[in-house]
Formats: C-alpha cells, structure tokens, sequence
C-alpha cells in the first residue's frame, strides 16, 4: 500500500498525508455554496502558496465539488463535517485524500479505517482521545478549539498523550494562530480566516489568495520563533 493513501491495517495512521499537512501547517476550512467555484477556489489556494484544503460537507454544493477540487493534484484535498461513513465512502472516490469528523463516531473512524483513508475525529476531552488513540489513531483534531479552553485547554489535554499529535480547529484565526503552531504537540492548524464565506461566494479569489500567502507567512513565522527559542 502507498503510504500516501491512508491508514495501515493495523489501524495506525501512515505519515504520508499527515506529514505534508504537517509540513503545510495550516488547513483551509471551505464552505462552499457554489460547486461551480470549486476550480477557482483551488487554484486560488494554491497561487497563494496552501496546497491543502478541508472541503466542508455543510451545503449541497460540497460533495458536488470534490471532483474537481481533488482534480488540482497538487491540492491535498480532505472532506470535513463527515456525519456518516457513507459520506466519507462517496468523497474517497471522488478523490478526497483524508476525512475531518466534528465529533469522535466508530463507525466514521471504522469506515476510513478500511478504505484506507486517514481520518481525524474531533475530540475536546481525555476520554475521546483515549477512544481514538485505542483505535491506532495518533493524530485527531482538537474541535471546537476555543470554546474548548483554547491553548491553554488544549497544552492541559495533550499533556498525558505524548505520542498524539492535534489539528486544533474552531475560533483560530491570524490573532492566535501563532500560539498553537509553536506548540509542540500541534500538527497544524485549521481555519477559516483565508477562505470567509463572504469571499467565496463572491468569488474574489484575488483576496483569497492574498490571505493565503499571509496565512502561509503566518506558519513560517511561528516555526521560526519556535526554533529560536
């Protein structure tokens, strides 16, 4: 199996596409009304340097526009907001590269688990974490961030799992971002801030890709400062 693609059968998470999300540290969290913006918005993210994107399963649009999101090669395309393993089932054919759950869901994780397909359940407590590492998973995503304590609550959290890894995602924005990329148990980020509905929607993909390159400047800027201190 390409270590690419997913998850070994032992249910452990391979470090293909958790490292290059890793590498591109944060995560573009798309809501998209319009399945038609779909190529735009792609191409928009990767002129402004994020080759990553979670494609958000909260509107009609979105299961319509994964095919052609996933169409850009160069884009690591995950689908978000999966309530139902069969949702993650239709995406992984159209080309999704890796699932984002909101809450912790057996049959979800199970369901990626087979199609070989990584998968990161949210999970705010030490119970869940503990339901997923068990699982073999050692990467999750820590939802909803802020509300949940933010770094402090989430630095609380990892504390006692020291081989687990977070995507915090929820109320991270370019005022805080910094301070969860520089810790140490934080993968990557997820947010909004670079892809606002608003802008979608009106399709000024100019913007977008503006906000892109900020929000890449913002993750080499915490791994600098993390470095040198």
């Amino acid at each position: 199996m390409d270590v690419d693609q997913g998850i070994s059968r032992s249910g452990e998470q391979p470090p293909g596409v958790l490292e290059r999300l890793g590498a591109i540290g944060v995560v573009p969290v798309v809501v998209l009304d319009d399945a038609d913006s779909a190529g735009p918005l792609a191409d928009a993210l990767l002129a402004g340097g994020l080759n990553c994107a979670e494609l958000t399963l909260r509107t009609p649009a979105a299961e319509r526009a994964v095919r052609a999101m996933a169409s850009r090669t160069e884009l690591l395309l995950g689908v978000g907001t999966v309530l139902e393993p069969e949702q993650a089932e239709r995406c992984a054919a159209e080309g999704a590269r890796f699932v984002v759950s909101p809450g912790y869901d057996d049959a979800v994780v199970e369901r990626c688990q087979r199609l070989d397909l990584p998968v990161l359940p949210g999970t705010a407590t030490a119970t869940e974490v503990l339901r997923a590492r068990r699982a073999g998973l050692r990467t999750v995503k820590f939802f909803p961030a802020e509300t949940s304590g933010g770094l402090a609550g989430l630095r609380a959290l990892a504390a006692p799992f020291h081989d687990m890894r977070f995507v915090p995602t929820g109320g991270i924005g370019p005022d805080n971002a910094e301070g969860y990329l520089r810790t140490p148990a934080v993968l990557a980020v997820g947010g909004s801030w670079m892809v606002p509905r608003e802008l979608v929607r009106d399709r000024r993909w100019d913007e977008v890709s503006r906000l892109s390159a900020l929000a890449v400047r913002t993750v080499a800027a915490a791994r600098a400062q993390a470095v040198a201190s």
